[in-house]
């Protein structure tokens, strides 16, 4: 009986506690602004080899001193994909070439309409289209909307497969794989 009690009263402070670890865990997590820069405040600047702007937020966790971050894709306002990390929390602004946030925060994408941010459906591929510099994923959603035998499509931003971004035309739908590089939909 003894015992019995002493596993309940275990058990149950085994629960609590991750009951406050989960609670910790979702009030400290702020959400990172995809399609946003700051700029300002840098006082460190690293190459993301790759490419993903979860190392830039995790990189700030780290150090002391960072107060916010600045994540370019490659190709966009520095050559390689860059994280700046910055000692100060300077004002947003919008521009697609980077994800920003502030300590705390880890990479959210938004997940609003049948656009898979941060999202690559490898396979089923018929075709590829090398995009123009300005290339966006809505002009890879207009490609696959335009063609009877397109399914769904995955837009590779610039500097991960080829110096121009590029877009992936689908003849059927494949499961979703997380992937900084990509931007994908399903359209049919």
């Amino acid at each position: 009986m003894r015992f019995l009690l002493r596993l309940r009263g275990a058990l149950a402070l085994f629960a609590l506690c991750g009951a406050w670890v989960i609670a910790s865990a979702w009030a400290g997590a702020a959400q990172a602004q995809t399609g946003f820069d700051r700029f300002g405040g840098d006082y460190f600047r690293f190459e993301v080899r790759n490419g993903d702007p979860n190392v830039c937020a995790a990189r700030c966790e780290r150090d002391a001193r960072c107060r916010a971050w600045s994540f370019s894709y490659p190709r966009t306002a520095a050559g390689p994909a860059t994280c700046w990390l910055k000692n100060q929390v300077p004002a947003r602004v919008e521009n697609k070439c980077c994800v920003s946030g502030v300590r705390g925060a880890g990479v959210i994408e938004p997940r609003q309409g049948p656009i898979e941010f941060s999202i690559d459906r490898l396979g089923g591929d018929y075709r590829y289209v090398d995009l123009p510099a300005d290339g966006t994923d809505e002009s890879c959603q207009a490609i696959c909307k335009g063609e009877d035998r397109c399914r769904a499509w995955t837009f590779v931003r610039p500097g991960y497969i080829s110096p121009a971004p590029r877009c992936y035309l689908k003849d059927r739908i494949t499961r979703p794989r997380a992937k900084p590089c990509c931007i994908s939909g399903v359209v049919k």
